[in-house]
């Protein structure tokens, strides 16, 4: 009875002994460096539409070595480049973040608000507005500015993009720069919100003017262009043209631009070649990656988004501007391997939103679509208005597919503001591309179907969303009649990747549906932080 006892015992001590040499130590290993990679207007069927011809180490790398979330969506309208990366970063939405487009109608102040603008502040390496740019408008942190808090402020974070507001919201309140584009010069900027000064490397790096040095090659295709699939002509009149270019039509002669060249580049793949050389030396001049703790660089790629504005999803210059996209990413993460190393950095690749066909693409194969305009809509209703209430400019503000009333002059003039609003409902109504109207606080009662009335009810913010929101039917938005855009609640605009690729993550796919807010609260989980204060998302256990 007692060997039997003793052996037990002796047992017991080896197993406990056994579980301790190998249970996780208190502080778990973490990523040297992540790296949140948003592509501008990228769609999701875009990982595959072109993977024939993508290599091995960019797109197909991330998706056979990494995980890839196949349903991922914007669980909000309007989907606009600010919401899409101020939700990406905040896991919220925007009733919690307060970023409701891109620009907005603050009703404190009664003007029209741009994401980032901000007074306060002066431009670092810029003397006009396009340096008067923060996140203040931002209400939440970031998982940037969480990371920096875990550990009292020794993570650096750097923001990067063609566009500011795709360097300054990613970065969130508390980074230690955020970098973006000036068109005019072609150098990259920053504003008194971050620095007094540029750093000598980002002073280093525009005395090269390489953004002059790249618009010296025209831009031609990759490949045969007889061998592209997604168009049988070139030259389609619903095609927008490169600004500084007369034709839309290969080979792009950048080199002949010459007034307009910094802004010309942006709409071309060297747009995101000059976005990932400078986060290569955002990455060697501020040690990201090299120290104790882990370092994040927010990188967004912006050309992408005015290529897709331009063009249109089924265009030659789409079908390319994402191989070479493909070889860029593919050079970067070979980069990292080499800089950071294989196995030491986390990256996670998404959108801010995808993009419509382009109406006249759509007429072509007999399929409904269409364009109207706010501005038009709005002279309208002003006159309509004016005619029946004697009240002119009572629409001070339309978009975001919103209007916003000049409810309080109104009032002052003793008109019916009921009357007013049943009038613009009804007007509205009568277009045959609109399909529902309403008054954004009667949202919740309005009968919509899910998940349209959840994205609507996410997107209203009390402070800076309009009086009257109205939604079109599927192939119609904003917009003229050359390219295309996004904004709306349909799957073309609200489908976007979503890869989590290196430290931590093993390889799979899943086909349930996730949501833009749950990449956040996914890598704060990663990290062992907390999650942003405004995120309203869920971890996606499939990667933690």
């Amino acid at each position: 009875m007692y060997k039997r006892f003793l052996f037990f015992v002796l047992l017991l001590t080896g197993s406990v002994a056994f579980a301790q040499k190998n249970a996780p130590s208190s502080a778990p290993a973490k990523p040297k460096l992540v790296v949140g990679l948003v592509i501008d207007q990228m769609r999701w069927d875009y990982l595959y539409r072109f993977q024939a011809r993508y290599g091995t180490g960019g797109f197909k790398r991330m998706l056979g070595q990494g995980f890839s979330f196949e349903n991922t969506f914007i669980p909000y309208v309007p989907t606009y480049t600010a919401v899409g990366h101020t939700t990406i970063y905040t896991g919220g939405v925007p009733a919690t973040h307060g970023i409701v487009g891109n620009n907005w109608f603050e009703k404190s102040i009664k003007k029209n608000m741009y994401c980032t603008e901000d007074s306060t502040v002066d431009g670092v390496g810029v003397s006009d507005w396009a340096g008067k740019m923060s996140p203040r408008n931002c209400w939440a942190t970031t998982v940037t500015d969480e990371l920096r808090l875990s550990n009292n402020f020794q993570s650096k974070v750097i923001g990067i993009s063609l566009k500011d507001r795709g360097a300054i919201l990613p970065a969130g309140q508390s980074a230690n720069a955020a970098y973006w584009y000036e068109e005019k010069t072609g150098k990259w900027i920053s504003s008194t919100f971050y620095m007094k000064e540029l750093p000598k490397w980002v002073s280093d790096f525009n005395a090269r003017d390489r953004g002059a040095e790249l618009m010296k090659t025209d831009w031609n295709t990759l490949y045969p262009i007889n061998t592209y699939t997604l168009s049988t002509a070139d030259d389609k009149e619903y095609e927008g043209s490169i600004p500084g270019e007369k034709t839309n039509t290969f080979p792009h002669k950048l080199s002949a631009i010459t007034t307009q060249k910094y802004l010309a580049i942006k709409y071309t793949p060297s747009g995101a070649t000059l976005s990932f050389e400078f986060a290569k030396e955002a990455i060697v001049n501020e040690k990201l990656g090299a120290g104790s703790v882990t370092d994040f660089l927010a990188l967004s790629i912006s050309s992408t988004d005015y290529m897709g504005h331009t063009f249109g999803p089924n265009s030659i210059e789409a079908e390319d501007t994402y191989l070479r996209l493909d070889k860029d990413i593919a050079d970067f993460l070979t980069y990292l391997d080499n800089k950071v190393g294989k196995g030491n950095y986390l990256v996670f690749l998404t959108a801010d939103h995808g993009a419509a066909h382009v109406p006249g693409f759509l007429k072509e194969h007999n399929i409904p679509a269409g364009t109207f305009s706010d501005e038009g809509f709005r002279t309208e209703l002003n006159k309509a208005i004016s005619d029946s209430f004697g009240f002119a400019n009572s629409i001070m503000n339309l978009q975001n597919y919103q209007l916003d009333l000049n409810t309080d002059s109104m009032e002052a003039k003793g008109i019916d503001v009921k009357a007013v609003k049943k009038f613009v409902l009804k007007r509205l109504r009568s277009k045959p591309f609109i399909t529902t109207v309403f008054e954004t606080t009667d949202a919740n009662s309005t009968a919509l179907p899910e998940p349209i009335k959840t994205m609507v009810i996410n997107g209203y913010n009390p402070s800076r969303s309009g009086d009257i929101q109205f939604l079109v039917r599927p192939g119609y938005f904003d917009g003229y009649n050359k390219g295309t855009t996004h904004g709306l609640w349909n799957p073309y605009d609200s489908h976007i990747p979503l890869l989590f690729y290196g430290w931590g993550i093993r390889h799979g796919k899943s086909n349930r549906t996730t949501y833009m807010t749950d990449i956040a609260p996914t890598v704060a989980a990663k990290l062992q932080i907390q999650m942003p204060n405004a995120s309203v998302g869920k971890v996606l256990e499939e990667v933690n």
